[in-house]
């Protein structure tokens, strides 16, 4: 099973973290920030991830570090389940839709952090949810795990719909990209390596 299991603390939070890439939607969220909750459950459940993340920060502030502190976790279980990539898609681009919005979520497992983040338009609030998190949260996961990711909004008004449809796609694409395509270990890169 390809899985990890990481545990942060810093003086802004204290993070446990359990991920399963071959998981059973075995998925308990607390970060104590409920629209990243809600937003996280919708990740594992569409890329059938197994995911458990209890986290405590300091929120009183705002949700800034819990959010970038939590990508920065899932980035790093991420590159520690994913081991030496061996066998695996790599690449994968799926459109979402969620209602009226529609976005384009692409990523290649590349070992090559890079986020193209393309949601214009974007309301500044979902609730008590400051809407800029979104991108934060994708940078901190993008530099833990090594992958190149691009979102793009293609249209849609509806801040908390904009969002759902980013977080399930990032589900889908991240699972179809670690899903194991060259049954001989082959690594998909003329490189021959996806580790440096």
């Amino acid at each position: 099973m390809r899985q990890a299991t990481i545990k942060r603390e810093t003086s802004e939070t204290a993070i446990d973290l359990a991920y399963g890439l071959d998981g059973k939607q075995d998925i308990h969220i607390d970060t104590g920030v409920g629209f990243l909750d809600h937003m996280l459950t919708l990740f594992a459940a569409h890329g059938s991830f197994d995911l458990t993340v209890s986290a405590d920060g300091d929120t009183y502030v705002d949700d800034h570090h819990t959010v970038e502190d939590v990508g920065i976790v899932l980035g790093q279980a991420f590159k520690q389940a994913l081991g030496d990539k061996a066998g695996i898609t790599r690449y994968a681009s799926d459109f979402t839709p969620m209602d009226e919005a529609l976005s384009l979520v692409s990523i290649d497992v590349s070992n090559r952090p890079y986020l193209v983040f393309d949601v214009d338009g974007l309301g500044e609030k979902v609730g008590a949810f400051d809407t800029e998190l979104v991108e934060e949260f994708f940078r901190a996961f993008i530099n833990q795990a090594g992958v190149t990711l691009h979102i793009k909004l293609m249209h849609g008004s509806n801040n908390h719909h904009i969002i759902e449809s980013i977080f399930k796609g990032f589900g889908r694409v991240l699972n179809e990209a670690v899903t194991i395509k060259h049954e001989d270990g082959s690594v998909p890169s003329t490189k021959g390596t996806l580790s440096e």
